[in-house]
């Protein structure tokens, strides 16, 4: 199990559950297709499935499940890889992500369809979290 300054710092900012289910599942990654980058896309995207992406930390979510098309893909087409939320559970209901918007303090979030909402809330996820890295 990776040390706490090892985990990524989104994680370190998150609570104990969300450290240890990312720590677990890239362990297990680890002993299957060594140390890396597929590790750790393992890992995250273990943790996605019961944690989303809320500024510079994870939160976990209400329902756990895929939190994105990608996620929600199985066999050869989830190893195809393609475009992700970035931790932003896209599957969530418009009234959820207009009040993560809200507590992310998204501009025009009431007028935004629910694919906007969700590249707002990933822009001011990353800008959260280059804050908290400063």
């Amino acid at each position: 199990m990776p040390d706490e300054d090892d985990l990524p710092s989104t994680l370190q900012r998150s609570p104990k559950k969300a450290r240890d289910t990312w720590s677990a599942a890239h362990d297990s990654a680890v002993e299957q297709y060594g140390e890396g980058e597929r590790a750790h896309r393992t890992a995250f995207a273990a943790l996605k499935h019961g944690f989303e992406k809320v500024g510079d930390h994870w939160e976990a979510k209400a329902e756990k499940g895929p939190s994105d098309a990608q996620a929600a893909r199985t066999g050869d087409a989830a190893r195809r890889g393609g475009e992700t939320a970035g931790g932003v559970d896209a599957n969530a209901s418009k009234e959820h992500l207009q009040e993560v918007a809200r507590r992310l303090d998204v501009e025009g979030r009431s007028r935004m369809t629910k694919d906007e909402l969700v590249e707002a809330i990933q822009r001011a996820n990353d800008r959260a979290t280059r804050r908290a890295r400063e």
